[in-house]
């Protein structure tokens, strides 16, 4: 393994309470090992390129309802295809090469479920896309 991909193994964190059993599927058990905790490092930098998108899209999320707010997220993450592309490049840019090479033998059904984990993240931590907000 190459020190490029023990420093990235490292600095991720651990997640206590993931399931670690042998009847999971690949996809279960890559989400598990791989997607949770590269996407728990990098929900800081999630967020703040979220702000961003929000800033490029004219600040029109400030000025709707909570509800509407969470349609936004969830309209921005599924269907804005460039935005999409930028949060999977934040997160398999953490992959490890083996990792990378696991994830192309089912890239689509992961991007899905990678892309449904960083709404949840960002939808559960609404409060932090507020312009007065600091993060860290």
């Amino acid at each position: 393994m190459s020190q490029r991909d023990l420093g990235l193994l490292e600095v991720r964190p651990v997640i206590e309470g993931i399931q670690r059993h042998n009847s999971v599927s690949f996809d279960e058990s890559f989400q598990n090992k791989t997607l949770r905790p590269v996407i728990k490092l990098q929900h800081y930098l999630i967020i703040e390129v979220f702000k961003n998108y929000i800033r490029k899209h004219k600040n029109v999320f400030y000025q709707i309802s909570l509800e509407k707010r969470i349609t936004y997220i969830e309209n921005a993450i599924q269907k804005d295809i460039k935005f999409r592309n930028s949060l999977k490049g934040i997160i398999i840019g953490q992959f490890t090469i083996e990792e990378y090479e696991l994830y192309t033998q089912n890239s689509s059904a992961l991007n899905k479920r990678m892309m449904n984990l960083v709404k949840k993240r960002v939808i559960d931590s609404i409060q932090l896309l507020e312009p007065t907000s600091s993060v860290a």
